[in-house]
Parts: C-alpha cells; structure tokens; sequence
C-alpha cells in the first residue's frame, strides 16, 4: 500500500499495490503493521457496509468524543462518494479546516480519517457501496454531528443533497464556545 497524507495532519489517501493474473486482482486492504507505521489508527473495533441505492445521499457529518473519539478508514467498493474531513481537534494546526475528496470504487482508494476529525460524503452514482473500519466502538453518549450545509464551514457540494436523514439535517449551527467548553 502506499500512503499520501493530506493537509489534515493524519488523514491519508492509501492507495492498493495491484497484483494481477488470469484469475482477476488481489490487493491488500488493511495492514496493521502498515497503518501503525504511518501514525494511522490501526486498531479495529468495528466494520461498517453503507449501502446507498440513490444518487446524492448524504451521510454526516458524524464524530465522536473523546474517549472514544474513532479513527475511520472509508472504502468505495461500488459507485463514488465526495468526501469531506473537517479537523475539530483544538491542538491542531488545521483546527476547523476542512478538505475534501473523491472516492471512486475504480480507483481502489481508501480514505483515513484521524480521531477528532468528523466525516460526510455524499453519493455520486447510483448503488453506491461505502466500507468502514473503525477504530472504536460505536457509543451514542459520544456520538455528535455537524450540519452539512452549516454556515461557519461554508462547506462545497458538487451537487445539492437529495437524500439525508432528519438526524444529519437538523444538527444546529456549530457555535465555537460551546465546542470548546467541551459541550460538544
């Protein structure tokens, strides 16, 4: 695998080593060894399959707390996703910025995002297939979200969301003191 870090400290693009014959491809899509060498989350608690039929759904953006902030690792395996990263970690150089990415299943990509960072993407084909590990377990006293439309990031779409649930459209405007006193 090889590993690109991105301008959020400790969020990468990994990119597969092909390896190829008569009988299709093989690529490795996780190693331990690998992630812990490059400073990335490599403990696995739990794996998630997002299953998207319809262009333009929106997921997140979704982040927990610590101490059970989780660090995530987003394959495509059908479709294409945008992908947005936005940095809530206080003590970090890119504190409240964000970037954002395309995953297509072709590409064979995967996307790690860091604890302390929350994550969106939106759906850019039809039956469109996400993968998740994560480093921790779910725990839904921790489990907050930003707004995706939310004016303090003045985040870009490449197309207008069609599909999103009420939990990810009506978390309220991100207000800085609050996050800081930890409230968020």
């Amino acid at each position: 695998m090889r590993f690109r870090e991105l301008d959020i400290a400790g969020a990468w693009l990994i990119e597969p080593e092909l390896v190829s014959d008569v009988r299709g491809v093989f690529r490795r899509h996780f190693c331990q060894e690998e992630f812990a060498a490059h400073g990335l989350a490599s403990r696995v608690m739990q794996g998630n399959v997002s299953e998207n039929p319809h262009v333009h759904t929106l997921r997140g953006f979704h982040y927990q707390l610590a101490p059970y902030a989780e660090g995530k690792t987003i394959s495509c395996f059908g479709g294409a996703v945008y992908d947005i990263i936005v940095d809530l970690r206080r003590d970090a150089k890119s504190f409240l910025r964000w970037i954002a990415l395309t995953l297509h299943s072709k590409d064979r990509t995967s996307l790690h995002i860091p604890p302390g960072c929350a994550n969106a993407y939106l759906t850019l084909e039809p039956d469109t297939v996400v993968h998740y590990y994560m480093s921790e377990l779910y725990e839904p006293s921790s489990y907050r979200g930003l707004r995706y439309n939310d004016p303090a990031f003045k985040f870009e779409w490449p197309a207008k969301p069609q599909v999103i649930s009420e939990k990810d459209s009506s978390f309220p405007d991100f207000d800085l003191a609050e996050f800081i006193q930890g409230a968020r």
